[in-house]
């Protein structure tokens, strides 16, 4: 069947107890084609592509591979239907290597050795061919997230999927590797593969797919050709309403310094300097962004103002020094001088997965007065209260008693800004805010940092997404190699600017000249 569809999918309906998270959908992709799938958090998108590669099945539906009708009871039967799925969170082993990780259930018969030979070969020749470069041999739990993406792809390259599934693959790519990223997929589109690209950002939609397919609340509302759609008409149809897609704010009116960083200087466990000098102020009543690519030193800037690593120079908060070192300096003393920390990776470092939401509402904040009953923790006071932030937060299902790991990436990001942001802190420190969330929840999201700014509060924001620092900030500090390149104010750069500050590149004069 020439002109059969790569995959057709019809009546697909999954139930997760009382919650509908597919409900009768039914999708054509046809083959050679980048095909957009969009919609909130929670819409069921990850849901459906889980059942096309097997993780889940479905209650009831077929799934059609080049027409014909395919059964898919596991990964192993998608791999071999030419499936291969890179999800949104990594599906990796963290103390095996690179190598390790790309060769894992898709082993070359028995003796370990001559697979892994044939994989580093395949991995030089894929890696050289697509700009993916990795160290084979570095550990998973050494590398960074960009660096994992990258990992995650290559291995489904290396298995030679004819149709490969993209699970927000840009969350947590600079803006260059994502612009690199996608030459990778038209390449790839090229050579006659069909690529599902699952994503909340509607330029990497608008720019990249043929097709698109918008899903809300476990149902498909429309499937379109992109260039016959826009940006505001796929927001809208989404989240069922107009939807503001720029952050609308009035001029900041900064006061007091509230964060004074002078020479602030860190290392790592190898010994390398990370942050080489750092000199930073946040008033008052302002958000100061960081923009810079990942690795530069942004992720060790928060990890020490939010107590989580040492350093040297010094920190004053409202006029008082932070201890860098030692005892005092952690996260449960940052909490008590008004700083509140939304980390870069809410999975490692903002949640405990396994735990319910309520659970994770009061970490941190367990030996507060309201939490506390007694010589005992009272957790009927505490679900209360998360009951309140989720409604308030929009966080969606509103379940205290859900797991961590049962909510999607945008919902999860929910829980932990309404448990920092309610505190009503002097200073938020803010890495990633909307890393792999929906349109839906950008606005929301960005409201809440602006809300929180109105009130007088000083908000540190790290992102590596520049149209959300050029939005969000009213103050741009651009960070290279551990180092403060300069600043700008957003009504006076531009992301070219910025772009040339990020690569090490302060005469942007004599590079235009160049």
């Amino acid at each position: 069947m020439t002109n059969a569809p790569a995959i057709e999918l019809k009546g697909i309906s999954k139930a997760f107890g009382p919650v509908q998270a597919n409900k009768d959908i039914s999708i054509r992709v046809m083959p050679g084609t980048i095909h957009g799938i969009i919609g909130e958090n929670g819409a069921g998108k990850s849901t459906l592509m889980s059942i096309l590669y097997g993780f889940y099945k479905a209650d009831k539906g077929e799934i059609f591979i080049k027409g014909t009708k395919t059964q898919i009871p596991d990964s192993q039967a998608a791999i071999a239907a030419g499936i291969g799925m890179v999800f949104q969170h990594f599906k990796l082993v963290e103390n095996f290597t690179v190598l390790e990780n790309i060769i894992l259930g898709a082993e070359d018969g028995p003796w370990l050795k001559q697979s892994l030979s044939k994989a580093r070969r395949s991995l030089l020749e894929l890696s050289e061919d697509y700009g993916l470069n990795v160290d084979p041999d570095a550990l998973i739990q050494d590398i960074g997230v960009g660096m994992q993406q990258r990992v995650e792809i290559l291995k489904a390259l290396y298995r030679q999927a004819d149709i490969l599934i993209l699970d927000e693959p840009t969350g947590v790519l600079t803006p260059a590797e994502a612009d690199q990223l996608f030459r990778i997929l038209d390449r790839l589109r090229e050579e006659g593969k069909t690529i599902i690209l699952i994503t909340h950002k509607l330029r990497e939609i608008m720019d990249t797919t043929d097709t698109v397919s918008v899903m809300r609340r476990g149902e498909m509302t429309a499937t379109v050709k992109t260039s016959e759609t826009s940006p505001a008409e796929l927001a809208e149809l989404m989240v069922g309403r107009k939807v503001l897609l720029r952050v609308d704010k009035k001029p900041a009116t900064p006061g007091d310094v509230i964060l004074d960083v002078k020479g602030l200087r860190v290392n790592d466990d190898k010994g390398v300097e990370r942050l080489k000098g750092i000199d930073l102020q946040v008033r008052a009543g302002e958000v100061v962004g960081i923009a810079g690519v990942a690795g530069n030193g942004q992720s060790e800037l928060l990890e020490v103002l939010g107590g989580y690593a040492d350093g040297t120079g010094s920190i004053t908060v409202n006029g008082e020094a932070l201890d860098l070192t030692g005892k005092h300096s952690d996260g449960q003393s940052r909490r008590a001088r008004g700083i509140a920390h939304v980390p870069e990776d809410r999975q490692r470092e903002g949640l405990i997965m396994d735990f319910a939401a309520w659970e994770n509402v009061a970490f941190g904040y367990h030996n507060d007065d309201a939490y506390q009953s007694g010589m005992l923790m009272n957790n009927a006071a505490i679900k209360e209260d998360t009951e309140g932030k989720m409604e308030r937060f929009d966080v969606r299902p509103p379940d205290p008693k859900l797991a961590a790991k049962n909510f999607s990436g945008g919902n999860q990001q929910k829980i932990v800004l309404a448990r920092e942001i309610e505190r009503n802190p002097d200073l938020l420190l803010i890495g990633q805010p909307t890393r792999g969330v929906d349109i839906g929840a950008i606005e929301f999201i960005h409201e809440q940092v602006i809300a929180l700014r109105d009130k007088g509060k000083a908000v540190l924001l790290v992102s590596v997404e520049l149209d959300e620092i050029m939005a969000l900030s009213d103050r741009i500090a651009v960070m290279f190699d551990g180092h403060i390149m300069g600043e700008r104010l957003p009504d006076q750069t531009d992301e070219k600017e910025l772009g040339l500050l990020m690569a090490g590149i302060t005469d942007t004069s004599s590079e235009e000249k160049g």
